[in-house]
C-alpha cells in the first residue's frame, strides 16, 4: 500500500484490484486512485474475476505482493493481455514458511516452476535474495531488493500521544495476526518466567484467539497480558512501550519492526523473523536485539528498562535510513521503469 501511494503520478497511474473491499485498510488508500473489489474473498472464486479485470483494465504492469495470488497470476498468464509484464513481491521466506503450508511439497514445486517467468521479482532482504537464487532457481537479473518502507513522519505524527499501560514495571508489545506464524505462544509461555509486574500488550486478530486466551487463562497471566484485538492507531501503542517483542516463527521483512523503531521503541525478536537480522546490522548498538525462544529472550526482556516518561511525544527515531519511504519507492519505481 506505501509502495502504490508513494508512486509519482506524473510518470505511473496506479489501480488497486481486492479481493474485498471493505477491509481495515481501505481507508488507507490513497485519494485518486480507483479500486476495484472482487467482492470474493477466496482465491479460488476471484481469479476469474481477476484475470477478467486485468483483461478489462490492460495494464502495463501487474505487481501482486501475496505468495498464492502470485503463483495464480503467473499461472495465468497466458489468459492476460499480451506484453503484460508481472512483478510480483514475496513476503515471507519461502524456507520458513512453505514447509508450514498445506501442499508444502506442490508450492515449492510451483515456486520453482512459475517465479522464475516473472518479470521480476521484489524481494524484502539480501537473504530473501540469495534463498531464491539458491533454493528456487531464480535468476539473479529477476531479483530485486526494495526493503519495506515506512512512512516515518507519518507514524510519528500517528503515535502522539502515546498510548502507555498503567502501572509500574515493563511494558511489552507485540503486533500482528493473532496466527502460529506470529509465534504469540512463545512469547506467553515466558511471560510466566519474568518479573510480574511486566505486562504485555497484543495487538490484532485472527484464528488463534481462542486458543490464546485459554492459555492466558491455564497460566493465569489474565492480569498481565491483554488481547487488545485490531487496532487503527498501533503505533501509539509502540510509542508507549518500553520494547517491540517479535518471537514469530518466521517473517519476510517485519514491517511492524520498522515501525517501533521509527516510534524510537528498541525491538527484541526471533532469529526466524526474517529479515530482523539485516535491521539489526543496519540500526544503531542496542536497537534490536535477536535471541532464540527460551532463556536467552527471557534475558533479553529481564534487561529491558522502563523509559522515563517526559511527554507525550515519541522517542527519538531509531529508524535506519534505508528503509526510509522516499528512498525506498525511488526503488521501486526503478524496477517498474525498466520494465516499460
Amino acid at each position: 500500500m506505501t509502495l502504490m501511494n508513494g508512486l509519482d503520478r506524473k510518470v505511473f497511474a496506479p489501480e488497486l484490484i481486492v479481493f474485498e473491499g471493505q477491509g481495515p485498510l481501505a481507508g488507507m488508500v490513497a485519494q485518486g486512485i480507483p479500486v476495484a473489489d472482487l467482492g470474493v474473498s477466496r482465491l479460488r472464486h476471484a481469479l476469474p474475476a481477476l484475470i477478467k479485470t486485468i483483461r478489462k483494465v490492460r495494464p502495463d504492469i501487474v505487481f501482486s505482493t501475496l505468495g498464492y495470488v502470485n503463483l495464480a497470476l503467473l499461472a495465468a498468464r497466458p489468459m492476460l493481455p499480451r506484453n503484460t509484464r508481472i512483478v510480483v513481491r514475496e513476503a515471507n521466506m519461502p524456507s520458513l514458511s512453505l514447509p508450514r503450508a498445506s501442499h508444502s511439497h506442490l508450492l515449492r514445486f510451483a515456486y520453482r516452476r512459475l517465479y522464475r517467468t516473472a518479470d521480476a521479482v521484489i524481494c524484502t532482504s539480501e537473504q530473501m535474495i540469495d534463498e531464491l537464487k539458491a533454493d528456487f532457481g531464480v535468476s539473479a537479473k529477476l531479483l530485486c531488493l526494495v526493503p519495506n518502507p515506512v512512512n516515518e513522519e507519518q507514524v510519528r505524527t500517528a503515535a502522539a500521544p502515546i498510548t502507555r499501560v498503567a502501572g509500574d514495571g515493563i511494558r511489552l508489545v507485540a503486533a500482528g495476526r493473532l496466527s502460529r506464524q506470529k509465534g504469540f505462544d512463545r512469547l506467553i509461555n515466558m511471560m510466566v518466567d519474568i518479573d510480574p509486574t511486566t505486562c504485555l500488550t497484543i495487538l490484532g486478530e485472527g484464528a488463534q484467539r481462542e486458543e490464546l486466551e485459554a492459555q492466558i487463562l491455564a497460566l493465569k497471566l489474565f492480569e498481565r497480558v491483554q488481547l487488545a484485538g485490531f487496532c487503527e492507531n498501533p503505533w501509539a501503542y509502540y510509542a508507549g512501550a518500553d520494547a517491540f517483542v517479535m518471537t514469530s516463527r518466521w517473517e519476510g521483512l517485519p514491517n511492524a519492526a520498522l515501525e517501533a523503531l521509527a516510534c524510537g521503541t528498541p525491538v527484541i525478536a526471533t532469529p526466524e523473523s526474517g529479515g530482523i537480522a539485516e535491521i539489526a546490522e543496519a540500526a544503531q548498538p542496542e536497537a534490536v536485539s535477536l535471541a532464540e525462544v527460551g532463556p536467552d529472550f527471557i534475558s533479553r526482556l529481564e534487561a529491558v528498562s522502563p523509559f522515563q516518561l517526559a511527554n507525550s511525544a515519541p522517542r527519538l527515531s531509531l529508524l535506519p535510513d534505508c528503509y526510509h519511504v522516499i528512498g525506498v519507492v525511488k526503488k521501486f519505481q526503478k524496477v517498474l521503469a525498466n520494465l516499460l
